[in-house]
């Protein structure tokens, strides 16, 4: 027995001694094989997104009835899983589950100065879930097609965001035109086709809008400025053009676009997007309601590319112009992860105004930049390196006597590229109230919010 025993273990030595410690280390992703080469596999990711952040909040501001001229919070900003795979050479599925904007407050959706009872356990739901058959391929140069909940989209390259890889804290929302409106936190029902053909990567869509009133809200009443149509219902055409002028980027994921590829990948490109709609939205002139196609398009120029590979430096811009054309009058206020239930000074014609919002959405013309730079590698020995960042949007709307300028500084703490980051950020946004001239806003003054967020991904 003891010859066995010592048999067993002198195998097993030999047997490990063959395998190289560091073999699950190597591995950069959670996939099954499903043929020996590895084209054909099931992947699954995670992300999760916690906030800390401290708000000056919009004057009037209260908390579940309570006043609060500051608040300090914790969230998650978002939460998020993955599963997608290539089952065949040419068939591809892709579903993404998850929550956003899960905080105290989280829980009152309705929340008013009575109380509305609700439930802050179902805040989880299918983001994407859609087939893809690719019918052509050489090289780099594929063309497919696909369907089902999805956020392939027109506009820019922001209006479908790959957020675990997002160089500023968040993504600039304005570019999601219809978020949480007539989509599902800008996901939509469509039929699209997306390819590479030589140095342009295409997506065009064809998507069947959700009625303004299964948002989870009170639909905005019929008033003198454009809100969403609750009649007339029309289907929505979305296209985006992108000009690879050095590298192409990834096409692995529909839609989804990256934020910064931390210099290892060479990137400038050209874009050019649209959305439009008929009859979107709609407004009272008189006795009359009045529609109004909804006509959105953008040109934009993003760039991402290394400037010292040994040392891993790296420079990550992007400047885009965007025609915002909702109909006449259209304002929207919102504001990330807002902190707070309601205020007790409401601006005319607006509402949501409480807590970190502003008027983020709107008819008329909107210029957004950001910037990064990335440290050397080691910058932090074996904690990793930094890179600091700034963006700015601004954001001329018709129904604002001053432009809508809004800024955010920040630094990444680059613990492990993305799938281990922690962001320190700063965001100024401008204070809105009722302007002398009716219908129309003033700028009053303008608050800040710290937000630290812990980024963990794989």
């Amino acid at each position: 027995m003891k010859k066995v025993l010592c048999l067993i273990l002198l195998t097993s030595s030999a047997v490990m001694s063959q395998v190289k410690p560091t073999d699950d280390n190597n591995k950069s992703d959670i996939r099954y094989s499903l043929n020996p080469s590895g084209s054909h596999y099931v992947k699954f990711t995670f992300i999760n997104q916690a906030w800390f952040r401290l708000n000056d909040n919009n004057p009037g501001t209260t908390v579940l009835t309570d006043p609060a001229s500051q608040t300090f919070d914790i969230g998650l900003r978002r939460t998020r899983i993955q599963l997608f795979g290539q089952i065949t050479d040419r068939i591809f599925f892709y579903t993404q589950f998850g929550l956003n904007n899960f905080n105290k407050t989280n829980g009152f959706p309705g929340y008013n100065t009575v109380g509305t009872p609700s439930n802050r356990k179902v805040g989880a739901f299918f983001h994407d879930a859609l087939g893809e058959y690719e019918v052509q391929r050489k090289g780099n140069n594929f063309i497919r097609f696909g369907g089902g909940l999805t956020i392939v989209n027109g506009l820019s390259r922001f209006s479908q965001p790959s957020i675990s890889t997002i160089m500023t804290l968040d993504v600039p929302i304005f570019a999601q035109a219809t978020v949480d409106q007539t989509d599902q936190f800008a996901r939509k029902l469509a039929i699209y086709s997306r390819g590479q053909v030589g140095k342009i990567n295409y997506r065009i869509s064809v998507a069947d809008p959700f009625p303004i009133e299964t948002n989870g809200a009170v639909p905005p009443s019929l008033n003198a400025n454009s809100v969403f149509a609750q009649k007339k219902h029309k289907k929505q055409f979305d296209g985006l053009l992108i000009y690879n002028i050095f590298e192409t980027e990834d096409n692995t994921t529909p839609g989804y676009m990256t934020g910064t590829y931390f210099g290892k990948r060479k990137i400038w490109n050209i874009e050019a997007g649209f959305i439009a709609q008929k009859n979107a939205t709609w407004r009272k002139e008189s006795v009359d309601t009045l529609y109004s196609n909804m006509n959105l398009w953008s040109v934009a120029s993003y760039l991402d590319m290394p400037l010292n590979k040994d040392k891993g430096t790296a420079v990550s811009a992007y400047l885009g112009y965007f025609h915002m054309g909702y109909g006449k009058g259209y304002l929207r206020y919102n504001g990330s992860m807002n902190p707070a239930t309601g205020t007790t000074l409401p601006i005319t014609g607006v509402s949501g105004t409480q807590g970190n919002a502003y008027p983020m959405f709107g008819t008329g013309n909107v210029i957004y930049s950001q910037f990064g730079y990335k440290l050397k590698d080691g910058l932090l020995r074996s904690h990793g390196t930094l890179m600091p960042y700034a963006s700015l949007q601004k954001s001329d709307y018709e129904r604002l006597r001053d432009p809508m300028i809004l800024y955010n500084v920040g630094v990444n703490w680059l613990m492990k590229g993305n799938n281990g980051k922690l962001t320190l950020n700063y965001e100024n946004r401008p204070i809105y109230k009722n302007s002398t001239i009716a219908n129309e806003l003033q700028k009053d003054l303008r608050k800040g919010s710290w937000i630290l967020q812990y980024q963990v991904s794989i």
